[in-house]
């Protein structure tokens, strides 16, 4: 067993995903917007869905188990099953990742039901039924698809509705038309192009069918917002947050339409302080937003020294054990948007 200190050193260098060689994508532009500081309020909210991408996708993961009579369900790129680190980094990295442990799935579903019986998650009968997308690249050699096996293994167990896409060749990343790298790569910024639209796959299992996006310019907003607002110690920075956030409210929503939220969550090297606002504007979702009546929340992590490389907590690097459950940092500051918006 690797030393605590030996595996965080490594775990930092696989979740780094150091630049291949393989060469950029002929990149097409989307519509971009502007964003515009302001802060959240509540809007005419029907339903509330999550999503992520690698450590977005596990605590996407933790938000839907532990909030599910709230999350309607979840669409997940490039992760494992909920609770797979078990607050312990040797395990994150093993087990998680390159799965020279086993995850344990079993496991993980006994501590689920276990948690949901002490009231530390809703009630595992909620995931009956719920939506839930699966995404993952066949040259991505970051979470190995055993790992992403058990995450579909996991929700089936609960009774969740789970569309598995396994069959494209991509690299560890969120697959997007508006990706910079070509399909196979595992590069910054973890955007990649595969000629295919898994954004339209994820929005109609998620919300039941899907309108053409608009391929026009965007006509809502994208506002800027402070993270501290809703941090649970009122200093995102101290929960390796931004201090920044951002949502992209379609113009029908601003005007009272009813709507849903899907928050959306960027992985490792992924964030604001990475690329900027690379991943709010390639990710595919606002062209899907303005066409869809979906107001998109796009939390923020950043960098800090237990957690160099941006990535969200699903391994317990804050040091508190209830990091995937009710009253988790991350979990409640990320929460604390969902209810301002009026999830």
């Amino acid at each position: 067993m690797p030393t605590p200190l030996k595996a965080a050193t490594a775990l930092a260098a696989v979740l780094l995903l150091i630049l291949t060689t393989a060469a950029p994508a002929q990149a097409a532009n989307p519509s971009t917007k502007t964003p515009v500081s302001g802060s959240l309020r509540a809007y005419n909210v029907s339903g509330v869905y999550v999503a992520g991408v690698s450590s977005g996708g596990y605590l996407a993961t933790q938000l839907h188990v532990a909030y599910s009579s709230r999350i309607r369900g979840a669409a997940i790129f490039a992760a494992g099953p909920y609770y797979c680190a078990q607050n312990n980094v040797a395990q994150a990295l093993y087990g998680c990742g390159d799965n020279l442990y086993p995850t344990n799935v079993t496991a993980l579903q006994t501590y689920t039901r276990t948690w949901a019986s002490y009231g530390w998650v809703d009630p595992v009968g909620n995931l009956s039924g719920d939506p839930v997308y699966v995404f993952h690249g066949g040259n991505d050699t970051t979470v190995k698809k055993s790992v992403t096996d058990d995450l579909v293994r996991y929700y089936q167990h609960f009774g969740a509705s789970v569309q598995y896409d396994s069959g494209s060749a991509a690299g560890h990343s969120w697959v997007t038309p508006y990706g910079t790298l070509g399909c196979t790569a595992t590069a910054s910024p973890f955007l990649n192009d595969c000629g295919t639209d898994p954004q339209n796959a994820l929005l109609r299992k998620l919300l039941g069918g899907v309108n053409a996006p608009n391929t026009g310019p965007l006509g809502g907003t994208l506002i800027r917002f402070s993270q501290d607002t809703f941090a649970v110690n009122g200093w995102a920075n101290g929960l390796s947050m931004d201090s920044n956030g951002f949502a992209y409210v379609p113009s029908s929503c601003a005007a009272g339409q009813s709507c849903r939220l899907l928050v959306t969550l960027h992985g490792c090297v992924q964030g604001y302080g990475s690329v900027g606002t690379a991943f709010v504007d390639r990710a595919n979702l606002n062209q899907y937003a303005d066409t869809n009546n979906v107001i998109v929340l796009y939390p923020q992590a950043s960098t800090a020294g237990t957690n160099p490389n941006g990535c969200w907590d699903w391994w317990g690097y804050l040091g508190a054990t209830n990091y995937p459950i009710k009253g988790g940092a991350q979990v409640e500051t990320v929460m604390n948007m969902v209810r301002r918006l009026g999830g």
